[in-house]
């Protein structure tokens, strides 16, 4: 029996996928504790279409993503870091001190999580900061951070 699945099945499938199983298998486990649709020409066709906008939306974010990034490399942040005795700073800039300071000044919410900091900045100068907007995009942010 060809069955439609409405979740992942561990060894079987993800979500959405069309699979084969023997009958007692689909009307005892997958249909019964809803799983999955039997593959009826209605329910394949209805695949179709979610999967197609399903696509049609993937290719939106991929395009929003790519606009934003675009848009992110014409910004720059100003950061201040303070400075003792012997050019020595006191503290760091981290990836959630730069969110706030994009929410600020450029009026641009960043997930602290997706700014991809190796270190936290220690330095005075001008750092060009990756952020994953997308699966397959990342942006860049321009940093400038001086002494205070």
């Amino acid at each position: 029996m060809k069955v439609i699945l409405t979740e992942d099945v561990k060894s079987l499938g993800k979500k959405g996928d069309l699979v084969d199983v023997s009958d007692g298998y689909a009307r005892n486990f997958i249909l019964a504790k809803k799983k999955g649709l039997e593959a009826t020409p209605a329910n394949l066709n209805s695949l179709k279409l979610k999967k197609a906008n399903d696509e049609k939306v993937a290719q939106e974010q991929l395009e929003a993503a790519q606009a934003f990034a675009a848009d992110l490399k014409t910004k720059e942040l100003k950061l201040t870091i303070k400075k003792g005795e012997g050019g020595k700073t006191f503290g760091s800039i981290t990836s959630k001190e730069i969110a706030t300071a994009a929410e600020e000044q450029l009026s641009i919410t960043l997930d602290k999580k997706k700014i991809v900091l190796k270190d936290p900045i220690k330095t005075e100068g001008t750092f060009q900061v990756p952020i994953k907007l997308h699966p397959q995009v990342t942006g860049e942010l321009k940093v400038s951070v001086t002494e205070e």
